[in-house]
């Protein structure tokens, strides 16, 4: 499962800290925004080591917000927050000029893994939610998805979202589970899982289908494609991307997004003629991905899965 890690109010020492801080770079008195500010370690670092920037804090977990703004307190009106998805956050950001540089810090927190409540986790009894916002303001709980779905979209989910090689079982199996009884618990998920596989399932057998799950309910893959599009298109000359992800899923979407727009022509194979913007838009900066240093992985086991990329916009 897919999930990063904040000290900052049970939320996350920032992964990879030093690292963002040198592809990000940044300087003068841009704005920046950090889209998924968790507990606010990324953007405390960034606006100590930039004295006259603003940030941009987002995050669609309210409990995420209330933690990064105790932590930001001391930048004082350097701050701005906004509880929102973040393709969704520039809508009302009211942003006077493009912007400096973006940060993603994608995945699950450890305060969010760690809260029964929110469900994310496939511990003992736990409701089957997987809300990021907390609220779930027109958003269906993981169980209401189970329950209600059509066999081939849980096949669907199971496959491209879980990569699960039986998923057209386990969807049967769910439909059939549902049938008699809904499913509620993460213990009703992993009981079909067990019927499905015929024995007790792996610690990430589990996962890959917990995190499809939490995927499908967030729409997380959808946000991140739509929002990649919109902060190219609103940052200035020079900025940069810096996106860390943590499943393959993220790690490709960013990958092959910052490939194409680093590329002179994107028109498709056999055209006699570019007729597409016959120029690059920027330039890939990472040449594969970063990954954590040992040291980094042994002070914190959960940065281990750790992916960063980045881009500059020309």
């Amino acid at each position: 499962m897919s999930e990063r890690t904040e000290s900052t109010g049970g939320f996350h020492d920032p992964v990879l800290a030093r690292e963002v801080m040198e592809f990000l770079s940044p300087s003068g008195d841009g704005v920046y925004l950090d889209g998924t500010v968790g507990g606010g370690g990324h953007s405390a670092i960034l606006l100590e080591e930039c004295a006259s920037c603003e940030v941009i804090a987002v995050d669609r977990d309210p409990d995420a917000l209330e933690a990064a703004k105790g932590s930001l307190a001391s930048f004082g009106a350097r701050v701005r927050f906004i509880q929102a998805r973040f393709d969704e956050a520039l809508h009302s950001a009211d942003l006077s000029e493009p912007l400096a540089g973006v940060l993603l810090d994608l995945g699950v927190s450890s305060h969010q893994l760690d809260s029964d409540r929110r469900g994310f986790a496939f511990r003992v009894g736990v409701d089957l939610d997987m809300r990021m916002d907390g609220t779930g303001a027109g958003e269906p709980t993981a169980a209401e998805v189970l329950n209600s779905e059509s066999e081939e979209v849980l096949a669907r989910i199971f496959h491209e979202y879980g990569e699960e090689p039986r998923s057209r079982r386990l969807a049967r199996r769910v439909v059939e589970r549902r049938a008699a009884t809904p499913l509620r618990t993460s213990d009703d998920l992993v009981a079909v899982l067990y019927k499905t596989l015929g024995r007790a399932p792996k610690a990430k057998e589990k996962a890959r289908i917990f995190q499809a799950l939490r995927i499908a309910v967030n729409q997380e893959l959808t946000s991140l494609e739509r929002g990649l599009t919109e902060f190219r298109e609103m940052m200035a000359p020079d900025a940069r991307i810096v996106v860390i992800s943590y499943h393959s899923l993220e790690d490709r979407l960013v990958k092959n997004a910052f490939r194409d727009w680093s590329r002179s022509c994107v028109c498709p194979p056999g055209m006699p003629l570019c007729t597409c913007r016959g120029a690059p838009l920027g330039k890939v900066l990472t040449k594969k991905a970063v990954r954590p240093s040992d040291v980094e992985v042994r002070r914190n086991p959960r940065s281990r899965s750790a992916r960063l990329r980045a881009w500059r916009k020309g």
